[in-house]
């Protein structure tokens, strides 16, 4: 691993910064830079599997990432990472809380993944408004943290099958105490537990 992936996979976030504008002010490819940091995040994730590492540590990561992401992503030009896939993400109607849901959207970035983030409270209409725009949405990713809004999740699952586009879609959820039974009664797919396992289930869907 490459020191630009050590800092991050170290949450080193100053240092990392300083790296990354050094490398860039000595002409060092933009991708290999994205690449290494790409790298980094992915030992977060699996130091977060391992309990390593802590929601607060993801949160961080996800954040160095984006700040590393803004200084990168305008040099890259053409040559940007070829992405693996599109996914729609929201928090559902009834629903402000993003924390959750930027983590997501950070690391699916990080994996390379195009994400249209849709933000917080999203209504149904919105979701289904979103694939019409993006018919190559393979997969779409519902948070909430609220037991009070599984009815949400449900109705938005409804209206994108009452669109047409629930067999072009995988959908899946999480947030607060999500388990198997909330994947039923939404009419989902699949739940993740944390935002690593949102990005494992999306590459197996894609």
């Amino acid at each position: 691993m490459g020191a630009i992936a050590q800092m991050l996979a170290r949450l080193e976030d100053e240092n990392l910064l300083a790296e990354v504008r050094k490398q860039l002010d000595e002409g060092v490819d933009p991708l290999a830079i994205f690449k290494e940091c790409q790298e980094g995040m992915v030992e977060v994730g699996d130091k977060f599997s391992s309990g390593e590492y802590f929601v607060s540590d993801l949160m961080m990561a996800g954040s160095i990432f984006k700040q590393v992401n803004e200084m990168v992503t305008p040099l890259l030009g053409e040559e940007k990472a070829e992405k693996v896939g599109k996914v729609v993400m929201g928090t559902v109607k009834g629903d402000i809380h993003d924390i959750g849901k930027d983590l997501v959207v950070a690391l699916l970035n990080a994996a390379n993944f195009e994400v249209v983030d849709l933000g917080v409270d999203v209504k149904p209409e919105a979701f289904v408004e979103a694939l019409k725009a993006n018919p190559d949405a393979k997969v779409v990713g519902l948070s909430c943290l609220l037991t009070t809004c599984y009815d949400a999740m449900k109705e938005t699952v409804e209206a994108i099958a009452e669109a047409g586009l629930r067999d072009k879609v995988k959908i899946m959820i999480g947030g607060g105490s999500l388990d198997q039974s909330v994947v039923d009664y939404a009419g989902a797919d699949k739940f993740g537990m944390d935002a690593q396992a949102a990005v494992t289930i999306a590459k197996e869907w894609m």
